[in-house]
């Protein structure tokens, strides 16, 4: 049975994000005030979604935060992307003992627990901006991603034309932008989708624990580390709002992962 475009789910992902990015026009709320006489207020007429413990308006922090919680996802994701298609191309392109060492240490970061190896360079970087944590996240997660590539490199360094530009003195750089690339991105598509799930759940995380944003950079992680106070202080929109909206997100770039993987499975089976 064809399985359908996931049509709901990107246009439930593009109005998150578009709302995010155009959060100026109607959330004119400063999500970072912290009105102190209006603590743990529930939704109401004035605050849509309610204030946390500090006083921050939950509806303005819910579109500010989901800005950064998406700049780290995308960020992360680009600087995994660029990792994985420069060792996976080195790899697959290169004689097969450089190829059996690279091949080694991508495994042996890969037995690595991404969390663990996530903490432990979040721990020696330091720092705590949204740039440094998706340097960090997009660090430890190109390995899976690398060793596609280098399958799909084996696959296609011998095929004619590019041989062909082999013979004809083209460069490794100008064989991959030009020949290898165009016929893998469709591979990687959905895995770099994924990775972006992977790294706003990683940013959560590590928020969660302390150890990703602070508090007063809003995030959606940073949001749900409150959710200890939020439930000492019964304050259930504390934890439901920006919960729901971190799972939708999930949700949604998970069924267009999906649909991109098995599309892709679907080309691989009719060639």
């Amino acid at each position: 049975m064809k399985k359908r475009f996931p049509r709901l789910s990107l246009i439930i992902l593009a109005a998150i994000a578009a709302g995010c990015l155009a959060c100026g026009c109607f959330a004119t709320k400063d999500p970072a005030y912290m009105d102190l006489a209006n603590s743990n207020v529930a939704p109401c007429r004035t605050f849509l979604f309610g204030t946390d413990a500090m006083g921050r308006d939950i509806f303005a922090m819910i579109w500010y935060g989901g800005r950064i919680s998406l700049l780290i996802g995308f960020l992360a994701t680009l600087i995994s992307t660029a990792i994985a298609v420069l060792v996976g191309s080195i790899s697959g392109y290169a004689p097969p003992w450089a190829d059996g060492a690279v091949m080694r240490i991508t495994d042996l970061v890969l037995s690595v627990p991404g969390l663990l190896l996530t903490v432990f360079l979040q721990a020696v970087l330091g720092g705590e901006s949204c740039y440094r944590l998706a340097v960090v996240i997009g660090l430890t997660s190109w390995m899976s991603m690398a060793k596609v590539v280098r399958t799909e490199v084996l696959q296609l360094k011998n095929t004619d034309y590019v041989l062909a530009a082999r013979c004809l003195g083209g460069g490794f750089f100008h064989i991959l932008c030009r020949h290898l690339a165009p016929n893998f991105v469709a591979s990687l598509l959905f895995m770099a989708v994924m990775n972006v799930r992977n790294a706003i759940v990683a940013e959560s995380t590590l928020s969660f624990m302390g150890i990703g944003l602070p508090v007063e950079v809003v995030s959606w992680g940073s949001m749900l580390s409150l959710s200890e106070n939020a439930l000492l202080s019964r304050s259930w929109w504390m934890i439901l709002i920006p919960g729901a909206f971190l799972v939708t997100t999930l949700f949604c770039l998970t069924n267009l992962g999906n649909y991109m993987r098995k599309s892709v499975n679907k080309r691989h089976s009719n060639l």
